[in-house]
């Protein structure tokens, strides 16, 4: 079955992502379409980027993926389409792409032309532009018909952690915080292993607080289930599903979790050193 993705910082209150999965069915009723997340905090390439990358994988290849954030229409900017490990992706030319593959090189990047020459017609992207164009390639057309090889995408940089040998300390950053207030940095299992070979203690610091122990996954630092309950509020650090280190506070929520109780924010550092 095809399949679209829809990925946008439009929330649930408003018109617009009925319009577009309406504009989807409008032009291929036999299609699956799937909502990524439309909570994006408005603008915010970075998070997009970061919920994108750990959920694109685990749809069917061939998938159609149209990221709506930071996409109003501008004739000065252009559309792009991206075809990389296997599936399609769409957005404005606002850097996202190189976001979320920054750590790998895309099969092709094409400049979209289709409805070039009706600029003055695009009233919104997503319907006008975006949904058309995924429609097509969901039809099996070429990229080509509605696009041309483009060579010069915006590139943003994405945040990386550096290792500062003499003071054997990883420096990194929070570059996302989740629906339950877990603080995710941009320091990867890895890059800590890698950082850290030939010692075993290491203190992690953020803020006025520390931690001397990272699990592997959010359940381990219960040590007794029979009292779970009393782990609740038990501040953590874990290596999460995208292989991040992660902040969390165990049972907490977007009121009570890490970001809340720790105080941080995107963008603050995080420092690991090793004894």
């Amino acid at each position: 079955m095809s399949v679209i993705t829809l990925t946008s910082d439009y929330g649930l209150i408003d018109y617009r992502v009925s319009a577009v999965k309406g504009k989807i069915l409008s032009l291929k009723e036999d299609i699956q379409i799937v909502d990524i997340s439309h909570d994006i905090q408005a603008y915010d390439l970075l998070q997009t980027a970061y919920i994108v990358r750990n959920a694109y994988s685990f749809f069917p290849k061939g998938t159609v993926h149209i990221i709506s954030v930071d996409s109003f229409f501008n004739k000065s900017r252009k559309s792009i389409l991206y075809k990389a490990d296997g599936h399609y992706f769409i957005a404005a030319d606002n850097g996202v792409l190189s976001l979320i593959f920054f750590d790998q090189k895309p099969e092709a990047v094409y400049e979209i032309t289709l409805n070039n020459r009706f600029d003055d017609e695009v009233t919104f992207t997503s319907t006008d532009i975006f949904v058309p164009v995924a429609v097509h390639l969901q039809n099996g057309g070429l990229p080509e018909v509605i696009g041309r090889k483009f060579k010069s995408p915006k590139q943003l940089s994405f945040p990386k952690p550096v290792f500062n040998e003499s003071e054997r300390m990883i420096i990194g950053e929070v570059m996302y915080v989740d629906n339950f207030g877990n603080v995710v940095s941009n320091i990867s299992k890895s890059f800590f292993e890698n950082c850290g070979i030939g010692s075993e203690r290491f203190i992690i610091k953020f803020r006025n607080l520390a931690l001397s122990r990272i699990y592997n996954r959010y359940t381990e630092l219960v040590g007794n289930w029979q009292k779970e309950h009393e782990y609740h509020g038990k501040s953590a650090a874990i290596f999460n599903d995208a292989g991040l280190l992660e902040l969390t506070i165990y049972k907490g929520n977007a009121n009570s979790g890490a970001k809340t109780l720790f105080g941080l924010k995107v963008g603050e550092n995080i420092f690991i050193e090793f004894q």
